[in-house]
C-alpha cells in the first residue's frame, strides 16, 4: 500500500546523539528498524519529558524501514489527529474503514499516546488496531511523556498490551551529550564557535535538547543581525532569557557533588576514613578545587571532609600538583573538571 508516511526526513539515526540518557531507547530503536515486527520489542514504547527526543527516535525508526524496505507501509501520527480523524469517521459512519485502513500499515508509529486518556471510543478503535497489528507481525512505535504504568485514563486492557513489548525512557542528556549535539547542529549548518561558547550554552541549558537547539538559534542570530563576533559575553547576555542566572557561586558542597558525579562516587564515602585509592584521590581533587576556586580557608576546607585539619589540606593539594605532573591520564580528569567548575562560576 502506497501512503503518505508523514515522517520528517531529517530525523534520522545520524542525527539522533546517543548518550547515557537515551542509549538503551536509541539502541532498541535500530534493532526494531532493522527487522519491524520480528523482535520482542513490540511494541516498543519511547517515554520521557518534553523536548528529549522522543519523537525524533520514533521517527528515525521509521526513517531507517523504509529506507531498507521502500514497499513497507509505515505511518507516523499522532494520537491527537488519530482521535480526531475517528471522530470524522464515525459522524460519518465510516468506523470500519478508519479501523481497516490503520490494520494495512506494516510500521505504526503513534506519538504522545498519553492523550488517548480523555478519549473512551478512540481507545476501543485502537485496542482493535493494535490487536490486528501485533497478530500479524507488524510493529507499533509509540511515544509517551510517562511510562505506561502511570497513564491514567487509559484502558487496562491497553495498558497490559503497551507492556508486551520494551519500555525505554529518555531522561535530560548530560554535559558531553549536550556538547555532542551542539556541535553536530553547527557541523551540518556550517557552523563555527569558539569552544568555550559551546561549552558555556551546554553547560547553563539542561532542561531539554529543545531549548539547546533554541538557544544555538538565538545566538546565531543575535551575532549575524548585530553583525557581532560570537563570544562569551554575547552568549552571556542572549542566554539569561533561558537561564534564572547567568553567574553562580562556587562552594565546597558544590565542589564536593561536582567531583562524585564525574567519578561516581558516593558523597559519604568522601568523608569517611578510607585507603580506597579511587576516595582518596577524589577527596584530594576536591580539596585542590575547593582551595582553587573559593576563598575558605584550609581549616574551613578540612571541616567539610569530616573534621580533617588543614595540613591534610595541603598535603592533597600537593599529591595532586605532583601527580599531574606525572600521570597524564590523572592530569585530564584534573583539568576537566577544573573546566566544569569554571563554567559553573559563569
Amino acid at each position: 500500500m502506497q501512503i503518505d508516511s508523514q515522517l520528517n526526513p531529517n530525523y534520522t539515526f545520524e542525527m539522533f546523539i546517543e548518550g547515557d540518557s537515551n542509549r538503551v531507547a536509541r539502541r532498541a530503536g535500530k534493532t526494531v528498524s532493522d527487522k519491524p515486527g520480528g523482535t520482542s520489542f513490540n511494541p516498543l514504547v519511547i517515554y520521557g519529558g518534553v523536548g528529549l527526543g522522543k519523537t525524533h527516535l520514533a521517527q528515525a525508526i521509521g526513517n531507517e524501514v523504509k529506507r531498507q524496505a521502500p514497499n513497507k507501509a509505515v505511518l507516523y501520527v499522532s494520537a491527537e489527529k488519530f482521535i480526531n480523524q475517528f471522530i470524522d469517521h464515525s459522524k460519518n459512519n465510516i468506523i470500519n474503514d478508519f479501523i481497516h485502513f490503520y490494520q494495512l500499515i506494516d510500521v505504526l508509529i503513534v506519538d504522545d499516546i498519553q492523550f488517548f486518556a480523555r478519549a473512551e471510543k478512540s481507545q476501543d478503535a485502537f485496542f482493535a488496531i493494535f490487536n490486528h497489528l501485533h497478530q500479524s507481525g507488524k510493529q507499533l512505535i509509540l511515544t509517551s511523556d510517562k511510562p505506561p504504568k502511570d497513564l491514567d485514563g487509559v484502558q487496562e486492557r491497553l495498558l497490559s498490551r503497551f507492556r508486551w513489548g520494551l519500555s525505554a525512557d529518555i531522561q535530560l542528556p548530560d554535559f558531553e551529550t549536550r556538547m555532542e549535539i551542539l556541535e553536530m547542529k553547527m557541523r551540518n549548518d556550517g557552523l563555527e564557535m569558539p569552544k568555550e561558547v559551546i561549552k558555556y550554552v551546554a553547560y547553563n541549558i539542561q532542561s531539554n535538547v529543545r531549548e539547546l537547539e533554541g538557544a544555538l538559534i538565538s545566538l546565531l542570530a543575535q551575532s549575524s543581525l548585530n553583525r557581532k563576533e560570537i563570544d562569551l559575553e554575547l552568549a552571556k547576555r542572549v542566554l539569561k532569557s533561558f537561564v534564572k542566572t547567568s553567574s553562580k557561586e562556587i562552594t565546597i558542597d558544590s565542589i564536593q557533588k561536582m567531583v562524585c558525579e564525574y567519578f561516581d562516587v558516593p558523597y559519604d564515602k568522601l568523608l569517611q576514613k578510607t585507603r580506597k585509592r579511587e576516595i582518596v584521590q577524589a577527596r584530594q581533587i576536591t580539596m585542590y578545587l575547593a582551595k582553587s576556586f573559593t576563598k575558605n580557608s584550609l581549616k574551613t576546607i578540612g571541616e567539610h571532609f569530616g573534621g580533617r585539619d588543614h595540613t591534610t589540606v595541603i598535603h592533597s593539594c600537593q599529591t595532586v600538583k605532583d601527580l599531574m605532573d606525572t600521570d597524564n591520564t590523572f592530569r585530564d580528569s584534573v583539568v576537566e573538571l577544573q573546566q566544569k567548575v569554571q563554567l559553573a562560576a559563569m
